[in-house]
């Protein structure tokens, strides 16, 4: 029941009134000890000892190598995926292009994230490297150039802090909310809840179909040796949920 001065009014949709002493107090998190450490609530992905979170597509033993509290893509031996599923939450991550640039353009560095294993964030060595706006490091690949360059010279560590929503339908199957993404490269906003226009690809654009709201994290071999560490999310949920 809600308490209060009789002339508070009450917040639409809810059984509280403004101020409410009884309205439920959000839940303790403690922060990382560190920026960029997992808080208490979040799901470690990868701690830098083990791909013990991690399968190969085909659901086989990963082959990427784990050494000094990375993992290291090993090219051609394919891309990784989470054994567990996720849908709208708070994704951290860390990654390093290779400190002795070989190639060009999409040849540097090159690997993605891929949020319910359909939707890419471009990962690439961007740091004075020529290539097509809509496939720069952080960028909604195919779809949405990031705001601004924010890469930092190979072979150093950057970070990646993303919200990601997943879409939407309605019990026919209809779309009736697609997917939007916030993230912030090193620190800095690259994409402020922009909206998807489907799931990304090469050279094309698609329509949404119809998936479940979670799905794997999966990310890219592209043969090149790219590093990442400090893997974890948090499940987005209202305040006052469990």
């Amino acid at each position: 029941m809600s308490v209060g001065y009789d002339d508070t009014p009450m917040i639409p949709g809810q059984p509280w009134k403004v101020h409410d002493g009884q309205r439920p107090a959000p839940r303790i998190v403690t922060p990382g000890a560190s920026c960029g450490a997992a808080p208490s609530d979040a799901v470690v992905l990868f701690d830098g000892t083990d791909l013990s979170q991690w399968e190969h597509l085909d659901g086989g033993e990963p082959k990427w190598k784990v050494e000094n509290g990375y993992m290291e893509v090993l090219p051609q031996s394919g891309n990784l995926r989470t054994k567990e599923h996720f849908g709208d939450c708070q994704l951290h991550l860390e990654f390093a292009c290779p400190s002795v640039i070989v190639g060009e353009s999409q040849g540097r560095g090159n690997s993605g994230v891929f949020l319910l294993g359909r939707y890419e964030i471009q990962v690439l060595d961007g740091y004075d490297n020529l290539t097509y706006a809509d496939g720069l490091t952080a960028a909604i690949y195919g779809q949405w150039p990031p705001l601004v360059n924010a890469c930092r010279p190979p072979g150093e560590w950057q970070t990646y802090d993303l919200i990601w929503e997943s879409p939407r339908w309605d019990g026919g199957n209809v779309l009736c909310k697609p997917a939007y993404v916030t993230l912030l490269h090193n620190g800095v906003v690259v994409h402020n809840r922009k909206e998807l226009l489907s799931h990304t690809g090469h050279r094309d654009l698609y329509d949404y179909e119809y998936h479940p709201p979670t799905g794997p994290l999966m990310l890219q071999d592209h043969n090149n040796d790219t590093r990442f560490r400090n893997l974890w999310y948090r499940p987005l949920k209202d305040y006052d949920e469990a």
